[in-house]
């Protein structure tokens, strides 16, 4: 989503007027805790969520981790949500099958990588999952989750955006209380430039104590160089102008940029226009592996994936604090 400026803002007047939405929303998050038991499985379960509304890197992390674990020999699944989706599951994603509307574009593009259940209660699908043979499981965007227990619980942070104002939604970026949250954290990933992350691990590092890891959002090689190529280009992430600044650093001349709501899927409509343009500017048409879950099969070979990946700075940190080991 589209952060509002006041919500890095300490001082803002609309923070400060939007406070008792605040404790209308602690209040209903109070309700639901009472209402839910969470519970434990027989196997690991690491939580990747995070304390931010919006994006932060959690599906690139998610995608890393699984691939580490399947190098070691594990059989991780990941529980999801389905955000968008109208499934409650359990339900194990079929991509060939199922539709975004159905399960959602991060369930679809996870399914691509490992066996991935759709489950509003992530208990119940945990249980699914350990029945079908998973060795592990990552929970996705699971640190507000009230049904299943944690192993270990990681936070993704975007290192340029960080905790903003520190206050909850919707006075604040927050889903719940910075301390409470950062108390069920093992480990903060913090995804941005060097320096970011250097002003990032100064101003929390010190005060939380909690491990953190810097990473970075590469690109994936896919045999085509964008150095110098003309694009015109839209993303719909929690944070899209990310992507337009993924292209810039990649050589690409970025004729045209526009970015979607979180999980916005584009209208046939929108896409005529903009190939038209991309047509008049000479230009390729591009967008996210994301975004690209979410076109039909025809839209899917006029346009250009660009794939990325999160690159962890210390693998070892985090194998230490989280045993991969089969």
């Amino acid at each position: 989503m589209r952060q509002p400026n006041f919500w890095s803002q300490r001082s803002s007047f609309l923070s400060y007027l939007l406070l008792p939405l605040t404790c209308l929303w602690l209040l209903g998050t109070a309700i639901r805790g009472w209402i839910y038991t969470r519970k434990e499985v027989a196997i690991p379960v690491i939580s990747v969520g995070n304390v931010n509304v919006g994006g932060t890197g959690k599906t690139p992390l998610t995608i890393a981790l699984l691939q580490k674990l399947q190098e070691k020999g594990h059989n991780p699944h990941v529980i999801t949500r389905g955000y968008g989706g109208n499934i409650k599951g359990p339900e194990l994603v079929n991509e060939k099958q199922h539709t975004i509307n159905q399960v959602g574009d991060e369930a679809l593009l996870l399914s691509s990588f490992c066996k991935t259940w759709v489950a509003r209660d992530r208990y119940e699908g945990a249980r699914k999952a350990i029945q079908e043979g998973a060795s592990i499981i990552i929970l996705d965007d699971g640190h507000q989750n009230l049904t299943l227990v944690p192993s270990h619980a990681i936070v993704v942070v975007d290192a340029g955006n960080g905790f903003g104002n520190q206050r909850v939604i919707p006075s604040g970026p927050l889903r719940e209380p910075l301390a409470g949250a950062l108390r069920r954290t093992n480990l903060i990933v913090v995804v941005g430039t060097d320096t970011q992350a250097k002003i990032f691990t100064k101003q929390f590092g010190a005060v939380y104590d909690v491990p953190i890891i810097q990473a970075q959002l590469t690109v994936l090689e896919h045999g085509l160089s964008l150095n110098n190529q003309n694009v015109v280009a839209f993303a719909g992430l929690g944070n899209p102008l990310k992507f337009k600044i993924t292209l810039q650093e990649l050589g690409a001349k970025v004729n045209k940029f526009v970015p979607l709501g979180d999980h916005e899927i584009p209208s046939e409509s929108f896409l005529y226009r903009l190939e038209k343009e991309a047509k008049k500017k000479s230009s390729l048409l591009v967008t996210t592996e994301k975004d690209a879950v979410r076109l039909n099969k025809a839209w899917k070979k006029k346009i250009l994936t660009v794939p990325v990946r999160l690159k962890l700075n210390d693998w070892d940190l985090l194998e230490r604090l989280i045993d991969m080991n089969k």
